[in-house]
């Protein structure tokens, strides 16, 4: 199977390995210091799971250079999606599929636009993956992939990559209702980016807090009456899996966002708490907590700058 991975992130880098390790035809684009490592070394995982090194890969930062794919595994941040998407033309048989693996539950639409949304299936990732540092991924926990069509059928095209994701050795499940998967995971992410994010902790921290816990809750259900009034059959018990999860994690455990705002880089807002609002206002659903939320992480959006030139001198 031909698979493209726009993205050799943690994510990207993670999935995109395991299939060409077990035999996929692999091809990464990637960009900056981790494409060139890639491109001298290969690719290496350091994982629970065992460590793993491609020492050849195919990587270009030129999807031209590719040809055309059954599968695009889409990797990229939110903020970058719509110039990858724009991208993808050279990559397109007549039924490659397009599989989105943004955080938040605006991708399918944004991807549509630019591919048609005959190609495009939506798709979560539960795993936790960084660049540990050019051309090597770190990956601590969670390994699976949800992808589904988006009329709920199981066509042959997701079931031959649900087989080559199975045969690489990681959770690969075809969902007959993805726009509910894509919420349920939007409902625990949204909250926890947020919410570690803005106080700057840990879910140890606020799992110990009653008050926050109580915040952290308040700003889930937010979430999930917001996906209800946009026609998202979400069940009742989405919220006890949520709370299962946060009692389950380790208590050093932060969300991505946190990572980038502690490392200076930019932020997926606009599609987590910001989209929780842009997409409450339209349903008339109030989002009190995620506004907040937004609302004080905005001045973080676009990551710390570097300075342009030497700081004024104080005033005595």
């Amino acid at each position: 199977m031909r698979i493209a991975i726009i993205g050799a992130g943690g994510v990207g880098g993670y999935f995109g390995a395991r299939l060409a390790e077990a035999g996929a035809e692999v091809s990464f684009i990637a960009r900056g210091a981790h494409l060139a490592a890639m491109r001298r070394n290969g690719l290496r995982l350091a994982s629970p799971k065992g460590n793993l090194h491609l020492a050849r890969v195919n990587a270009t930062d030129d999807p031209s250079t590719i040809d055309r794919v059954d599968a695009v595994l889409l990797t990229v941040k939110m903020y970058d999606l719509e110039p990858a998407a724009a991208s993808l033309d050279p990559l397109l048989g007549p039924d490659t599929v397009v599989i989105t693996l943004q955080n938040g539950v605006e991708a399918v639409d944004i991807v549509s636009r630019h591919v048609g949304r005959h190609r495009v299936a939506g798709g979560v990732a539960y795993i936790s993956a960084v660049i540990d540092e050019p051309g090597v991924i770190k990956h601590t926990a969670m390994d699976s992939l949800i992808f589904g069509e988006l009329d709920g059928r199981r066509s042959e095209r997701l079931s031959r990559l649900e087989q080559a994701c199975l045969a690489a050795g990681f959770s690969a499940r075809v969902s007959d209702a993805i726009q509910q998967d894509l919420w349920a995971k939007f409902a625990r992410l949204s909250v926890f980016s947020g919410m570690t994010a803005v106080t700057r902790s840990t879910m140890g921290v606020l799992r110990s807090d009653p008050e926050l816990y109580a915040m952290l809750k308040a700003a889930c259900e937010e979430t999930i009456r917001v996906g209800r009034a946009h026609g998202v059959a979400l069940p009742d018990s989405v919220m006890t899996e949520i709370v299962a999860m946060v009692e389950s994690l380790p208590f050093q455990a932060k969300a991505s966002m946190l990572e980038d705002l502690e490392r200076g880089k930019r932020l997926e807002l606009p599609w987590l708490s910001g989209g929780v609002v842009r997409l409450g206002e339209a349903a008339s659903v109030p989002t009190p907590i995620h506004r907040f939320i937004a609302t004080v992480l905005k001045p973080h959006v676009n990551g710390r700058a570097e300075p342009t030139a030497e700081p004024a001198p104080a005033t005595p």
